[in-house]
């Protein structure tokens, strides 16, 4: 017998080339044709900054009643493609379009400094004076050396005062917490750029979604695939991800364009027109169980890699077959997870079988050693058993049921959000009652804190790492922010011994707080959005 064997060419498969090759930035000019309006420039660049873009230059050319503007920008032909096209959506934006491939001419000024000009300031005898850039030059060094000597004397004076703000700096930056309890405190997400001590117990995205995940829930208000599936690759092999979002019609069909085939894509219903998807969270279900992700960044390159962001998150296990046992958090969640209201789909996890994913699927995990609690919010008219079931009016009845220690009383609430909509004293004396809420170990009322509301200057904003575009992440109409409620609580956001002072803050946080000591003997994760 004579054994023949044959050998069969396999042809290559070629992987997709956007889950291989990162896309191209280019420099783009991009021409806006406008009506003349209040409030445009902001709209305009609102739209490049929630993509991530720095704007490079800003040219704007007047007319009567239209305004012409031609904006630089570096990114993806392909994400400029679509801001263009979100662009051309606003009101009062009669064209816009990519003029990077037409031909064109760019000039600069540049000095010549031998050139004449004249100064609009006076010399010493009150006469105006004429000076070469040159002459100019010197005599603003000779002023230097005089003022240098004194600032000298000054900053001499500081040192002792800096050696002592140098120790404490670098206490904060060696700080570091224990892998056993991260699951007990939120964890701030990393910044590019910053110094290594600005990144302690710090974490990025690609450490958040990692490993064998088989199901993936990501909620969020806005989401950029293209940059997702380039920081996070693993999303692509994924059998099933859920998208829940707060995304506009636009982004939306360019997102169903563009997605993998395995995604599903749900915005939830709306009970009131006012109300919107904000939520930031990830459930993802692994063989060994499932790990709960509460977090306050968009799921965009600006928001994970430039601003200061919050993120709390912890893996619970699969409960045994005949656990039948429920604890707070399951209940906290379950009832937000079925607010949602997506669409049952069925996957078949290997060596598990096969499940129905819809909120009851998370019944099946043990959540018995968490050490917080979800206070979730969902828009509307919440009355009767509702009315403690969401929002602040819950949180009111979680902290109720805490015991605090009697130097609590003398606390401040410290508020810190990224965005002020129209308060009023009615609304800000219903959440000052809520965020004071518990009693003493002998059982008397905790008492109302005074509030202290953290929100960046304009100067914070415009010396941060993007400039301006920061602010759009911040945002309130002046008559909101000049309110004259408002004056007595506002605190200034610092944070030169952590290194982010030029990392505009996006984080949400709300603490009753005074020195080293915080009013708790519970986490409490606070989703300030809708759902």
């Amino acid at each position: 017998m004579r054994i023949v064997t044959t050998r069969t060419r396999i042809p290559r498969i070629r992987p997709e080339p956007s889950l291989t090759r990162r896309p191209r930035v280019k420099r783009h000019k991009i021409s806006v044709y406008v009506g003349d309006e209040s409030g445009i420039l902001n709209r305009i660049t609102g739209v490049l900054s929630r993509r991530g873009y720095n704007i490079e230059s800003l040219a704007v050319g007047l007319n009567k009643d239209k305004d012409l503007f031609t904006i630089v920008v570096r990114g993806t032909e392909k994400v400029l493609r679509q801001v263009v096209e979100q662009l051309n959506k606003l009101v009062n934006v009669l064209k816009s379009e990519d003029i990077s491939k037409e031909p064109q001419v760019e000039r600069e000024l540049v000095e010549k400094e031998n050139e004449t000009v004249r100064l609009t300031g006076r010399d010493s005898s009150g006469g105006s004076k004429e000076l070469t850039l040159r002459s100019a030059y010197k005599e603003k060094a000779d002023y230097n050396k005089v003022t240098n000597a004194g600032l000298r004397r000054r900053d001499q004076g500081r040192s002792n005062r800096q050696n002592i703000s140098d120790n404490v700096k670098e206490v904060i930056c060696q700080f570091k917490v224990s892998n056993e309890k991260l699951r007990l405190t939120f964890r701030l997400m990393r910044v590019q750029g910053l110094p290594a001590g600005a990144s302690t117990s710090s974490v990025s995205i690609e450490a958040v979604i990692q490993g064998n995940v088989l199901v993936a829930i990501l909620s969020n208000y806005m989401v950029d695939t293209d940059w997702l599936l380039s920081a996070c690759p693993k999303l692509s092999k994924v059998p099933h991800v859920l998208v829940v979002h707060g995304e506009s019609v636009v982004t939306l069909e360019y997102m169903k364009r563009t997605k993998p085939a395995n995604w599903i894509l749900h915005k939830p219903p709306l009970p009131i027109s006012y109300g919107t998807h904000h939520s930031k969270a990830m459930l993802l279900v692994y063989p060994q169980g499932v790990r709960i992700v509460v977090h306050t960044a968009n799921l965009i390159y600006v928001d994970w890699n430039n601003k200061s962001q919050g993120l709390w998150m912890q893996d619970f296990p699969w409960k045994d077959q005949n656990d039948s046992s429920t604890c707070e958090l399951e209940n906290d969640l379950i009832d937000y997870l079925a607010s949602l209201k997506w669409p049952e789909f069925t996957s078949n996890l290997p060596s598990l079988g096969s499940f129905k994913i819809n909120s009851s699927f998370f019944k099946k995990f043990d959540y018995g050693n968490a050490e917080v609690r979800l206070i979730a919010s969902v828009p509307g008219h919440h009355s009767g058993s509702n009315l403690k079931k969401w929002g602040h009016m819950k949180l009111r009845s979680v902290l109720e049921q805490c015991n605090f220690d009697e130097e609590c009383q003398k606390f401040p609430l410290v508020y810190q959000f990224s965005s002020l909509g129209s308060v009023d004293e009615k609304w800000m004396a219903e959440l000052k009652s809520s965020m004071s809420s518990g009693s003493l170990e002998d059982k008397t009322p905790l008492g109302l804190g005074e509030p202290l509301i953290i929100w960046p200057t304009v100067e914070d904003v415009r010396c941060s790492l993007e400039g301006y575009a920061a602010g759009n992440a911040i945002p309130s109409p002046l008559n909101n922010v000049e309110k004259e409620l408002l004056k007595k609580y506002w605190a200034k956001w610092k944070a030169s011994h952590t290194g982010r002072c030029r990392t505009m803050p996006h984080i949400k946080t709300y603490t009753r707080y005074n020195g080293l000591g915080i009013s708790a003997d519970d986490s409490f994760l606070w989703d300030p959005g809708k759902y």
